[in-house]
């Protein structure tokens, strides 16, 4: 019978090197996994095994690299999974591998949990390389759609530490505590979006179709009409002319591909990303945001085994903002020189005080991974508060705001009645 020479981890991360006689890859896979370990590579030995191996391989070559390629292709017309989807999907692969299931057998599995977002295929396709001899962690690097450089590399590291089930509901808690924070985004901006959206609608319908009527009225009379009526008159002349909406909507198209030309650049993308954390009242919370997220990667990556450098890589390349993430690349530099994470933070100018300050500490008593949980907690509650704080000036403000609009229809409207009755009247 054929052998293979392979490498697993137990639970605790001791490394196992063994050889075991099965009857083909895929047997000897299922009899590392019955044994309580983690494969990490399984190697035809001698007695045989290379050939058939071989002889396998190449008979379902075909078959078996047109099904991965096909998925890839199918994916790349798919859309990136949702955070909280990729947390959900996380979470009850954890919950399988924790009870005890074989990987293999927690994939095959997971196709049938299909999660929203994240298709039966993927589960699939990672059973079909895991069964091929691939680790988890580089079955999950053929789908960049799905999984990003933070989950393969923190995969890897719990592969290589035997702590996989641990680091995935890591994962989970991670991309959870982001979609929460997402959404919260979300909802303060819903309602600002939703009432200016009708107010915009009610004037221009008011403009177009209710205003026309009251002219007829007015204009029969023959009378010099306020200037705040005539006003509102040339408003809606402009938006019922057919002509001035087809300007409208090439001048609007114009700005537009300036607008996306302008942000495709790299210094337009620079400075819209800097004027976003300089914004009045919604600047604080992007910065909070940013801040948090940085704090809470970084953590999340070092808490797992990944090198410092490795780690602050991932980090540049999953925080969206370029000024956050040229501050990450020059302290990324400065590191590579043997000195810490705080001082080139620190004179950076752009991470507040209280963060470089909670990092020295936690560099001072060598642990930096708690240091940057600390430091993601309270960011990210002061962000909770300043998203209240916005929401509750926003509203207010664009009540005002529509009441200074209906109220300048309603007084343009009745000034002209005003001036009506008081032309009767004489």
């Amino acid at each position: 019978m054929p052998q293979f020479a392979y490498k697993a981890r137990r639970r605790n991360g001791e490394l196992v090197k063994d050889i075991i006689d099965a009857a083909d890859r895929n047997a000897a896979l299922m009899q590392i996994e019955r044994q309580g370990l983690f494969p990490i590579s399984v190697d035809a030995g001698k007695g045989g095994g290379a050939a058939a191996v071989t002889e396998r391989i190449g008979g379902a070559a075909e078959g078996a690299s047109m099904l991965p390629a096909s998925v890839r292709a199918l994916f790349r017309r798919r859309r990136k999974p949702k955070l909280q989807e990729l947390a959900t999907f996380t979470q009850q692969l954890s919950n399988l591998l924790k009870c005890g299931m074989p990987l293999t057998m927690a994939l095959q599995s997971m196709m049938h949990l299909e999660t929203k977002g994240i298709p039966s295929e993927v589960s699939k396709a990672l059973k079909q390389d895991v069964m091929e001899g691939k680790s988890l962690s580089d079955a999950m690097t053929k789908q960049p759609h799905v999984f990003s450089e933070l989950y393969v590399n923190m995969v890897r590291a719990g592969e290589q530490s035997g702590a996989l089930v641990d680091v995935l509901k890591r994962l989970a808690e991670h991309y959870e505590r982001f979609a929460e924070v997402q959404s919260k985004f979300g909802a303060a901006l819903i309602y600002p979006a939703i009432v200016a959206t009708v107010g915009v609608v009610i004037m221009i319908f008011f403009m177009t179709f209710m205003l026309p009527k009251f002219m007829s009225i007015f204009q029969g009379l023959k009378i010099q009409l306020p200037l705040a009526t005539r006003i509102l008159v040339g408003f809606g002349d402009f938006f019922s002319d057919v002509k001035h909406w087809i300007i409208i909507g090439l001048v609007l198209a114009a700005l537009a591909v300036l607008w996306w030309r302008f942000k495709e650049s790299p210094e337009g993308r620079r400075k819209i990303d800097d004027w976003k954390m300089r914004l009045p009242v919604l600047g604080k919370a992007v910065r909070l945001n940013l801040f948090s997220q940085f704090a809470r990667t970084l953590s999340t990556l070092l808490v797992n085994g990944v090198p410092v450098l490795t780690a602050l890589k991932i980090t540049e390349q999953i925080v969206p903002n370029i000024v956050v993430k040229e501050a990450i690349a020059r302290t990324r530099e400065e590191v590579t020189d043997g000195k810490t994470i705080a001082q080139p933070l620190a004179r950076g100018k752009l991470f507040p005080q209280l963060m470089i300050d909670l990092l020295k500490i936690g560099e001072e008593t060598g642990d930096v991974p708690g240091a940057l949980q600390n430091i993601a907690e309270t960011y990210e509650n002061e962000l909770s508060i300043q998203l209240r704080v916005m929401t509750n000036l926003i509203e207010p403000a664009m009540i005002i705001i529509m009441a200074v609009g209906v109220g300048g229809l309603l007084f343009s409207v009745l000034s002209a009645m005003f001036a009506i009755t008081s032309n009767i009247s004489r």
